[in-house]
């Protein structure tokens, strides 16, 4: 039975390297997920992708399903998900292209799906969300990061906003005022879907630019695009070599 998921964000719709042995179309209760589940051999190990925002991307945050994603990667037989994402960077460690481990997180989203616990299917439930992101998880990436030789943050508070616009100077500042280090707009709900199916989640966050106000001008989609690429081959090499020191 497969066991570990990864989630690919902006910049990350294929798993470059993974030796695909199966691709399914999945149904849930909660509707169609974002994309297929791709499921193969990554550096001798099985795992199964899933692309957040559908392959190509076209599915805003706002409008993901993630409800049929975390259900869909439970029906397979998930236990472990690694979920990449990219963000923007708040404080001043969080420089472009750097890579964060983020071990708290603040929703800031509205009018999303945002539980399994919401029907008479279901009892009122409650989980603890005191840690967020599965401690064992984020301590395998840690590890990782640190044999492999990738400078990583190994700390960080993810502000989730709604999206699909970014976000105000204003905005930016009140978050930092809060302990937010980064700014994204998918780790909510998805981090606590998982939580409440029982799934172990830890996310990796590559920042693709400064978030509003801490540079002079305007973000550009060519600058986002030109650090989202030198990051993502730093996650590359951190996935294979989590991958490598991790028995699943």
């Amino acid at each position: 039975m497969t066991k570990l998921a990864i989630i690919g964000g902006t910049g990350l719709t294929q798993l470059e390297g993974l030796a695909i042995t199966r691709r399914e179309q999945l149904s849930t209760p909660y509707g169609a997920p974002s994309a297929e589940f791709i499921t193969g051999e990554f550096n001798h190990q099985s795992v199964v992708f899933l692309a957040r925002h559908g392959n190509p991307h076209t599915i805003a945050p706002h409008k993901i399903n993630y409800r049929a994603n975390i259900w869909g990667l439970k029906q397979l037989g998930v236990e472990d998900i690694i979920a990449v994402a990219a963000v923007g960077g708040i404080t001043e460690a969080m420089i472009p292209a750097h890579i964060a481990i983020p071990d708290q997180i603040i929703d800031y989203t509205y009018s999303r799906k945002h539980t399994f616990f919401e029907d008479a299917n279901y009892p009122v439930t409650h989980i603890d969300f005191t840690f967020p992101y599965t401690p064992k998880l984020r301590n395998a990436l840690i590890a990782a990061a640190v044999h492999a030789g990738i400078k990583i943050s190994q700390h960080g508070t993810y502000g989730c906003t709604q999206g699909p616009r970014l976000e105000s100077i204003a905005e930016i500042k009140r978050m930092e005022r809060d302990g937010c280090d980064l700014v994204g707009m998918t780790g909510m709900p998805e981090a606590a879907l998982a939580k409440e199916l029982g799934m172990n989640y830890a996310s990796i966050s590559v920042i693709a630019n400064w978030a509003a106000g801490k540079t002079d001008g305007e973000i550009t989609m060519a600058e986002i695009e030109q650090n989202l690429h030198a990051g993502m081959a730093n996650i590359a090499q951190l996935l294979q070599a989590f991958i490598a020191r991790t028995v699943i």
